[in-house]
C-alpha cells in the first residue's frame, strides 16, 4: 500500500506575478541537489488523522511557521516512487529566513555507526511560478500546473 501524505502550497502575488513557497529537503543525500529537489511543505497522514490538518501540522512542523487561510484543494498526484500526495492552495506570506524545522536522525557517514540529527526542511525560498516548475520534485510539478488554473 502507497504511503499518502499531505501538503500545502502557498502563494502569494507579487507585481502581478504569482510566487510559490518551496522547501529543500535537509540531510546529507539532499545537500548538493537543487533543480527538482524543492518541495511543497508535506508529511505522511498518520492512520486516522485528517489529510488536512495533517498538511497544516506538517507546515509548521516544517517551517516553524503556521499558516491560516482559504485552503483550496489542489488533488492528489503519485510520485515516481509511489508515494501519493494531497495538496491544498492557500495565500500566504511566511518568511523563509525564519523557518525552523524538525529534524530526524540517520547513520552518517554510512557503515560507520554513528548517528547524526538533520533537519527535516533546510531551507525555504520563494520562486516565481515557472522557477518553481524547474525546483520542484517533477512529480509535484502537478500542484503548480494546478495552482496556475485556480488562481
Amino acid at each position: 500500500m502507497a504511503k499518502i501524505s499531505a501538503g500545502l502550497l502557498v502563494y502569494r502575488r507579487r507585481g502581478g506575478a504569482i510566487e510559490v513557497f518551496l522547501v529543500h529537503p535537509g540531510g546529507p543525500f539532499w545537500a548538493k541537489k537543487d533543480e527538482g529537489a524543492w518541495s511543497i511543505p508535506k508529511g505522511e497522514i498518520a492512520e486516522g488523522e485528517d489529510a488536512l490538518a495533517c498538511a497544516k501540522r506538517e507546515f509548521r512542523e516544517e517551517t516553524g511557521q503556521a499558516i491560516e487561510g482559504d485552503f483550496r484543494p489542489l488533488g492528489e498526484i503519485r510520485q515516481a516512487g509511489g508515494k501519493v500526495v494531497l495538496a491544498w492552495a492557500v495565500a500566504g506570506d511566511p518568511d523563509p529566513a525564519r523557518i525552523t524545522s524538525n529534524t530526524f536522525e540517520m547513520e552518517w557517514p554510512p557503515r560507520t555507526g554513528r548517528t547524526q540529527s538533520f533537519p527535516e526542511v533546510d531551507r525555504a525560498a520563494w520562486f516565481p511560478l515557472e522557477e518553481a516548475m524547474r525546483r520542484i520534485n517533477k512529480g509535484q510539478a502537478k500542484f503548480l500546473e494546478r495552482l496556475r488554473q485556480q488562481v
